[in-house]
């Protein structure tokens, strides 16, 4: 392999190999390896000074054996070197997809009779990569011809239907990692340890002023009751608690300062007071949703006040 390839490329190629074993052995997430750990450049940049260190050691090794060899082993070896550098099979690889023309002095035997203002014409051959592309052509052609056409294929809009199926089925798989680009449309009834959790510390922290730490109501209503102002199922709390309750009453929206993986947590905590009884619940407000009462009746109900239900 010395022999084929010169050291100004090899020691790159060597180098880029190494480098790219250590990025994908070593896990530095988005960073490159190098850039997290310094250690790593460290090693990269040992990796590189011994690569030319080595390549400049045979170099010196090679100098001293031409030195002893004689002149006419010399003058072969000189010969080779300089035939190795000149990277014969490219020219050799050029020479087969271009081509043969004739030389200049020559061109006078493939002079077409074709004279249009002093501009002749030559009769060359095509290039063989031109020849072959023709061909290629035609052979697709014709696949393409039985394909579509004979067998009736996939026509573009059948394509384009797939790929837009496939696309939707993305996005969807898509969202039920992506937990921010949840909304009240899409949101479900968190019930994992994690979210109801996080939904309790969002409560206790923005919550409780009003809907007390049972969620037994104080300026807000009463939460553990089945009586509703905006609706009592997740999507409605989730709208309730980002968009705020009804103009001019109560809660704020809370869109603006909570994510919407924080609001779907909270609205699945909210939803986990249904039928507990807090130590001094509020009179029920608002409809009855899903069946009878779970609280004592009392006496005439206050003012409706706002909900995050």
């Amino acid at each position: 392999m010395r022999n084929l390839i010169p050291s100004w490329v090899r020691v790159p190629i060597i180098f880029f190999i190494i480098f790219g074993v250590t990025e994908y052995v070593i896990d530095s997430g988005k960073q490159p390896a190098f850039i997290k750990y310094p250690a790593v450049l460290l090693f990269l940049l040992l990796v590189l000074l011994i690569l030319i260190a080595i390549e400049a050691i045979l170099g010196a090794l090679e100098n001293v054996m031409l030195h002893k060899l004689d002149e006419e082993s010399k003058v072969r070896f000189l010969a080779e070197k300089e035939k190795r550098l000149q990277f014969s099979w490219i020219n050799t690889i050029y020479t087969k997809l271009v081509g043969t023309s004739k030389p200049i002095e020559e061109e006078g035997e493939i002079i077409l009779d074709h004279n249009y203002d002093g501009i002749k014409e030559l009769d060359n051959n095509l290039p063989p990569w031109w020849v072959w592309g023709f061909y290629a052509s035609i052979v697709f052609a014709a696949i393409y011809l039985l394909r579509f056409q004979v067998f009736s294929g996939p026509t573009q809009i059948d394509e384009l239907e797939t790929e837009l199926a496939q696309a939707k089925l993305s996005i969807e798989e898509y969202k039920k990692t992506a937990k921010d680009l949840v909304d009240f449309n899409s949101v479900e009834l968190l019930t994992d340890a994690s979210d109801i959790n996080a939904g309790k510390a969002t409560f206790e922290t923005n919550c409780v002023a009003c809907h007390m730490v049972d969620g037994g109501g104080g300026i807000g209503p009463n939460l553990t009751d089945n009586h509703w102002i905006l609706g009592g199922d997740i999507k409605s709390v989730f709208k309730t608690v980002s968009e705020g309750g009804r103009s001019g009453k109560g809660m704020i929206a809370w869109k603006a300062q909570l994510k919407p993986i924080e609001i779907a947590q909270v609205a699945s905590y909210v939803l986990t007071f249904q039928g507990t009884t807090p130590a001094n619940p509020k009179a029920a407000e608002g409809d009855l949703i899903g069946g009878a009462d779970t609280q004592a009746p009392t006496e005439a109900e206050t003012t409706i006040t706002d909900s995050i239900n």
